[in-house]
C-alpha cells in the first residue's frame, strides 16, 4: 500500500502487517513510468548468461525474448541475486555504476555539479542515488522515492555451533514478522557478510553466498504428532527451529565444554560451516574473524501461473519497490537531455532495519537521508549564500515511502473491510490511516493520483 507523507522521516517503524506505503515530498518527474513496462516474461532460475536462457518454473524453454528487456524480467534477475539486504545493496551498487553514477563516500568532501549523477551507501546495506537537474537553483526541492532492502529472515546467532542427539545444527533468531512455519521443510542456505583478516594484518567485508542447499529445519514425522492436523502446527522457535546442518563427525566438532569462553570463530561456529563459508569464498577459514549471516530459500523466484502472470518470490517486501525504485532514477537520468530541464533533484533511499522498527544507523529513523540533503544543499551552493536553503528545499520536497500491500486472498476474504479491499491488477495502493500511522492527507493523496493519471496508472 501507499501511505503519502509530506516532508518528514522518510520511513516509519512498520506495522504488524508488512502494507505499502507511500510517503511523498513532492511529484517525482517521471519514475513511475516504470510500472507500465510490459509484463509477461519467462524468469530465471538462476542469473542468466543470456536472454534466451531465462526460464518459467517449469523449465520449458522461454518464450523469443522481446528486444527490450521488460521490467519483469530484469525484477526476478535482481530479486534472484538479492538474498539478502547486503547483496541487493551491492547489485544496486553495480547497476548504477554502470550506468555511469558516481560513487561517493561519506567520508570524503562532495563536488557535485548540476546534471551530475551520484550515490553513496552505508553499512553496506543502505544505498542514496541521487541525480541533480541541470536547471538546480538553491532551495529546489528533491522528488524522493524510499524503500527497504530488508525482509523477515532468520539469521546466524552469534555462537551458531550446537550438537542436538548426534546431529551438528545450528542456532538461529527471527528477524523480523515472519511466517516461521514456512521456513520448515525447504531447501535452505546461508548468505551475507563477512569479515576477513589477510596474511598481512589487514581487515576487509566480503559478500558471500552458498548456492546450493546447505542446510534445513525439518518438521516431525505425523505419525509422532498425529494432532498436529487439528490443534495446530505450534512450533517452539528456540529448540524446533535449529536447522541441520550435518550428522556429527567427530573431525570437524567444537569442544563444547570450553571453560575458558573463547570468542575464537572456530568455537562458535562448526568448523565444517567455515569449511564451506572459506571454499565458497576461496580464503583460508582462519581467515574468517566475523559473520552476519542470513537463511536464505535457494528456490529461484520466478513466474507462475496459468497465463505465467503471478511473480512466486521471497523477499518481494521490499525489494520490488528496491527495484522499481532503483529503474526509474535510471531510466529518467540516461541520457544528459533527461536533466536539461529538471529544476530539482532525483532521488531514492534504500534503508535496512525496516522490519525491526528502522531505528539503526543504516535504517530510516536514522538521519542519513537529512544528512544527504543538507550536504547536497550545501555541495551545491557553492560561493552562493542563501538563507535556509536546506529548509526550503525541504518544503518543496515529495517523499514517497513505497513497500507492499496485502491484496484480497480469495480464501479469506473476511479479513478486509469491505470497502477497502486492494485488488491484484487493479492499480497501486494509496494507504490512509486516520491516527497518522501513515501521513497521507487529501493533498498528498491527490498529488500521487493526478501523477499516476497523466502516467496512465491505475490507483485503489
Amino acid at each position: 500500500r501507499l501511505a503519502l507523507h509530506p516532508s518528514r522521516r522518510p520511513l516509519r517503524t512498520s506495522p504488524p502487517m508488512a502494507l505499502l506505503r507511500l510517503h511523498l515530498l513532492r511529484p517525482p518527474p517521471a519514475p513511475l513510468a516504470a510500472f507500465s513496462s510490459p509484463w509477461r516474461r519467462a524468469l530465471p532460475t538462476t542469473r542468466p548468461a543470456a536472454p534466451a536462457s531465462r526460464l518459467l518454473c517449469s523449465n520449458h524453454p522461454a518464450a523469443p525474448s522481446s528486444p527490450s528487456p521488460s521490467i519483469v524480467g530484469g525484477l526476478l534477475d535482481y530479486l534472484n541475486e538479492s538474498w539478502t539486504q547486503f547483496h541487493a545493496t551491492a547489485e544496486a551498487k553495480r547497476q548504477l555504476l554502470a550506468a555511469g553514477f558516481e560513487l561517493l563516500s561519506e567520508n570524503d568532501d562532495w563536488n557535485l555539479q548540476p546534471g551530475g549523477r551520484y550515490f553513496f551507501t552505508r553499512n553496506m546495506s543502505c544505498l542514496v542515488a541521487f541525480a541533480v537537474g541541470e536547471k538546480y537553483r538553491v532551495g529546489n526541492g528533491f522528488n524522493i522515492i524510499a524503500a527497504h532492502t530488508d525482509s523477515p529472515c532468520l539469521k546466524l546467532k552469534p555462537r551458531s555451533a550446537s550438537i542436538k542427539s548426534g546431529h551438528q545444527m545450528v542456532g538461529v533468531q527471527t528477524y523480523g514478522g515472519g511466517l516461521w512455519h514456512t521456513w520448515f521443510d525447504r531447501d535452505l542456505t546461508l548468505a551475507g557478510r563477512v569479515i576477513l583478516k589477510a596474511p598481512d594484518g589487514s581487515f576487509k567485508h566480503k559478500l558471500v553466498k552458498v548456492n546450493r542447499p546447505l542446510i534445513r529445519v525439518p518438521t516431525l514425522a505425523i505419525h509422532l504428532d498425529r494432532t498436529v492436523n487439528s490443534e495446530g502446527f505450534k512450533p517452539n522457535l528456540e529448540s524446533h527451529l535449529a536447522p541441520l546442518l550435518a550428522t556429527k563427525c567427530e573431525e570437524t566438532t567444537v569442544n563444547f565444554d570450553d571453560k575458558k569462553g573463547s570468542s575464537s570463530t572456530k568455537t562458535v561456529h562448526h568448523p565444517l560451516l567455515l569449511q564451506v563459508l572459506s571454499e565458497e569464498i576461496g580464503c583460508g577459514s582462519d581467515e574468517i574473524i566475523g559473520m552476519e549471516l542470513n537463511v536464505c530459500d535457494t528456490q529461484p523466484s520466478c513466474l507462475g501461473g496459468g497465463k505465467n502472470e503471478f511473480i512466486y518470490s521471497g523477499r518481494l517486501d521490499n525489494l520490488a519497490s528496491c527495484y522499481c525504485a532503483l529503474k526509474s532514477l535510471m531510466d529518467s537520468s540516461k541520457m544528459p537531455e533527461d536533466l536539461s530541464n529538471e529544476k530539482g533533484i532525483r532521488m531514492i533511499a534504500l534503508f535496512d532495519n525496516e522490519e525491526v522498527g528502522s531505528n539503526s544507523m543504516q535504517g530510516a529513523g536514522a538521519p542519513t537521508i537529512f544528512q544527504a540533503m543538507r550536504r547536497i544543499v550545501d555541495s551545491l551552493m557553492h560561493q552562493s549564500m542563501g538563507e535556509g536553503a536546506l529548509e526550503r528545499a525541504l518544503t518543496s520536497s515529495f517523499l514517497v515511502s513505497a513497500d507492499m500491500a496485502h491484496a484480497l486472498h480469495p480464501n479469506y476474504p473476511d479479513k478486509h473491510e469491505e470497502y477497502h479491499r486492494p485488488e491484484l491488477q487493479k492499480g497501486l495502493v494509496i494507504k490512509h490511516n486516520a491516527n497518522q500511522r501513515y501521513a497521507t492527507s487529501a493533498v498528498t493523496a491527490f498529488l500521487f493520483k493526478e501523477i499516476a493519471r497523466i502516467h496512465n496508472l491505475p490507483v485503489q
